[in-house]
C-alpha cells in the first residue's frame, strides 16, 4: 500500500519558493558567462559566485522567515506553560511582524491579570471556606471526598489529611449523598451539636460533575430565636397581667383601709360593690387574655386536604352580616389545607375589613378575589376602602391591637395558619386608592378547573 507524503515543512517550502524565484536569473546568468569569450578560470570565477550568491540568498531568506516564528512560538508556548513574564522584542505598530509581537504581549498580559484575579479570588474562597461556621464538602463523582473545610474536620472529628481520598461510605456520609435537599438531618456527628441541616448541589471540576454538601448546625441560630420568643412572651404577659393586676391592687387596698375605718362612710357598700364590680371584670379580661393566648399557642397542625377556593371564599363572604362582602370570582383552584383553619384565617381578614370600612365615616364596599401570580401558587387578596394602614410594623406581634375591643391575636393566629399550610401573609394600603388590602398566598394541589364565573356581590 502506497504511503501518503505529507506537505513539506514551511522553512523548506520558502527555501524551495527563494531558489525558484531566483532560477531564471541565475540560469541566465551562467549561459552568459559559458556562451561568452571568458577564460576558463573567469567562467568558473563567475559559476561559483552565481551558485554562491543563488544558495546564500535561499537559505538567508528561510532563516530571516523562520526565526521570528520561533520566537513566537517560544512566546506561545511560556503562556501555555504559565509563565507570563516572557515579552517579544521587536513589538511596533505599522510592521506586520511587530504587529504580531504587539498581539502577544498583550496577551500575555491578559492572561496575567486574569491569573492574579483567580488566584486572589481561590485564596478568598478557602480564606472565607475556612472561617465560616458551616461545613462543607466536596465528593467526586464516585463518592470520594476532594474537598472539606475546617469546620468539617470539626464535625467529623478526622483531620483534613485523614479524610481527603476516602470514599463517603469509609467515613460514614453516603447518606448525605441520598434522599432530598435541603433536609433536617437527625443522624449524630463527632462534634457534640444539632440540629442539622443538610444541602447538596452539583458542580464541574475538570469537566467532571461533582457533588457539594453543606451542613449547617441551626443550634445557636434556633436558640437565638427561643430567647427571642421568650422575651416577646415575657414582655407581653407582663403588660396584659399589670395591667388587670394594678387596677385589683388598688382597689383591694381601698376596700380594706374602708373595712378598718371606724366609723364606715355611709356609701361604703356602693363602693365596696363598685370595687368588686371592677375586680371581677379585670380578672374576667385577664382569663380572656391567657385563654386567647393558649389558642394561638396550641394551633394544631393542618389536615391537609383539597379545597376549592371559590366555595372556600364564598361561604365565609356570607358569614359576614354587618355588611355585604363582594366575591369577584377568579379562576377554579383547589389549594391543599385545612379547611377549618383556612376559614378561621380569612373568616379574621375578612372581619378585619369590615371593622375597618365601619369605622370610616364616609364607609365603602369590601370585597374578596383571588388569582394565579406565579406558577403553583394563588393569591387571595382580601381589600377595603377604609382607612388604610398607618403602622405595618406591629401587624403580626401577637396581642397588639388598635381596637378598643380587639384581642390582638387575629392577624398573629391568621399568618401562623398561612405559614403551617407553606404560605405567605401581608397586609398593605392599596396603591389604587384608601383602604388596606389582605395578600394571602397558598400553594395549589392542581391546576385551573375552568374558566372565571360572573363576579357577584
Amino acid at each position: 500500500m502506497r504511503r501518503e507524503r505529507g506537505p513539506w515543512p514551511h522553512d523548506l517550502q520558502v527555501l524551495a519558493l527563494t531558489w525558484l524565484a531566483g532560477l531564471p536569473g541565475g540560469v541566465a546568468s551562467l549561459a552568459l558567462v559559458w556562451t561568452g569569450d571568458f577564460s576558463s578560470k573567469v567562467r568558473w570565477t563567475l559559476t561559483t559566485l552565481v551558485v554562491g550568491i543563488f544558495l546564500g540568498v535561499g537559505l538567508l531568506v528561510r532563516e530571516r522567515v523562520m526565526r521570528p516564528l520561533h520566537a513566537v512560538a517560544n512566546l506561545l508556548a511560556a503562556l501555555r506553560e504559565g509563565d507570563y513574564s516572557t515579552r517579544g522584542r521587536g513589538a511596533r505598530a505599522g510592521d506586520a511582524l511587530g504587529e504580531v509581537l504587539l498581539e502577544v504581549n498583550a496577551l500575555g498580559d491578559t492572561l496575567r491579570e486574569q491569573r492574579l484575579g483567580a488566584l486572589e479570588a481561590g485564596a478568598l474562597l478557602e480564606q472565607v471556606m475556612e472561617e465560616i461556621d458551616v461545613t462543607v464538602l466536596a465528593f467526586d463523582v464516585a463518592g470520594t471526598l476532594r474537598l472539606v473545610n475546617r469546620a468539617g474536620e470539626r464535625l467529623l472529628g478526622q483531620s483534613r489529611s485523614q479524610l481527603m481520598g476516602k470514599g463517603a461510605g469509609s467515613v460514614g456520609l453516603a447518606d448525605l449523598l441520598e434522599g432530598p435537599a435541603p433536609r433536617r438531618l437527625s443522624r449524630t456527628f463527632a462534634e457534640e451539636g444539632g440540629p442539622y441541616e443538610l444541602r447538596r448541589g452539583a458542580f464541574r471540576q475538570g469537566g467532571l460533575p461533582h457533588h457539594l454538601v453543606v451542613i449547617a448546625d441551626l443550634r445557636l441560630a434556633l436558640r437565638e430565636q427561643e430567647r427571642e420568643a421568650w422575651r416577646r412572651l415575657v414582655r407581653v404577659l407582663s403588660h396584659e397581667i399589670n395591667n388587670s393586676l394594678a387596677p385589683i391592687q388598688s382597689i383591694a387596698e381601698a376596700l380594706r383601709d374602708t373595712l378598718v375605718m371606724e366609723p364606715r362612710p355611709s356609701d361604703w357598700e356602693d363602693d365596696a360593690k363598685s370595687g368588686l364590680g371592677i375586680v371581677a371584670r379585670r380578672s374576667e379580661a385577664l382569663a380572656r387574655f391567657m385563654s386567647a393566648y393558649a389558642r394561638l399557642a396550641r394551633l394544631p397542625p393542618p389536615v391537609l386536604r383539597g379545597v376549592e377556593v371559590d366555595g372556600w371564599v364564598r361561604r365565609v363572604a356570607a358569614l359576614e352580616h354587618r355588611r355585604p362582602v363582594a366575591v369577584r370570582t377568579g379562576p377554579s383552584l383547589v389549594v391543599r389545607g385545612d379547611s377549618d383553619q383556612l376559614e378561621q384565617l380569612l373568616i379574621n381578614l375578612v372581619r378585619n375589613a369590615v371593622d375597618a370600612v365601619l369605622a370610616e365615616p364616609r364607609g365603602g364596599d369590601v370585597w374578596v378575589s383571588w388569582a394565579v401570580l406565579s406558577p403553583g401558587a394563588v393569591e387571595v387578596w382580601v381589600e377595603d376602602e377604609g382607612p388604610g394602614l398607618a403602622d405595618t410594623g406591629n401587624l403580626f406581634v401577637p396581642f397588639f391591637t388598635t381596637k378598643p375591643q380587639g384581642s390582638g391575636i387575629g392577624l398573629a393566629l391568621s399568618q401562623q395558619i398561612a405559614e403551617a399550610h407553606g404560605g405567605t401573609l401581608r397586609l398593605e394600603n392599596r396603591p389604587e386608592g384608601r383602604g388596606c388590602r389582605a395578600r394571602l398566598r397558598l400553594p395549589l394541589e392542581g391546576r385551573v378547573l375552568s374558566a372565571p364565573h360572573p363576579v357577584q356581590g
